[in-house]
This record gives C-alpha cells, sequence and structure tokens, in this order.
C-alpha cells in the first residue's frame, strides 16, 4: 500500500511541475521555470529512489535531493521579489 501513494505522490508532484511548466512557456518567467524544476526533481526522488533505499527517508540522499529542490524555490521567490524592489 505504501508503494501506490509514494507513486501517487511522486505522479503529483510531476503534475504539479507541468501546471508550472505550461505557466513558464506562456510567460517565460523565471520564477515558474524554477518551481517547475523543484517539482519534478521532487517527483523523480519519490518514484526513483523509493525502490531501491525504501521508506527509510532518513538515508541522507533523500535529504540532499530535498535541499537542491527546495534551494530552487527559494531562489525562485528571492530573485521574484529582489528584481522588483526599486533601490532607495
Amino acid at each position: 500500500m505504501i508503494e501506490i501513494l509514494v507513486g501517487a505522490a511522486g505522479a503529483l508532484f510531476i503534475v504539479a511541475g507541468l501546471f508550472f511548466l505550461r505557466f513558464w512557456r506562456s510567460t517565460r518567467d523565471r520564477f515558474f521555470l524554477f518551481f517547475a524544476l523543484s517539482f519534478f526533481i521532487e517527483g523523480a526522488n519519490r518514484i526513483a529512489l523509493y525502490p531501491s533505499v525504501g521508506a527509510q527517508e532518513e538515508v541522507p540522499v533523500y535529504y540532499l535531493i530535498r535541499l537542491v529542490s527546495y534551494s530552487l524555490i527559494i531562489v525562485a521567490i528571492v530573485s521574484k521579489n529582489w528584481s522588483r524592489h526599486p533601490r532607495a
């Protein structure tokens, strides 16, 4: 049962990535591209690592991949807000 839930979560991450990729294609805003990449990385992480590592989420590789994924989200938010604020 856990395998089905992990696969569903991975698929939903990829669907969310496709959602943001569609917005990036229409606006060409880096914000949406970074979010799409982040969700694709998370989806691939869930689907690809579960068969080899299993439910042992204390394995460092899970956290390293999540660090990269969440760092992309932080970079997207900071770069979006940085370009909006004019310097005084």
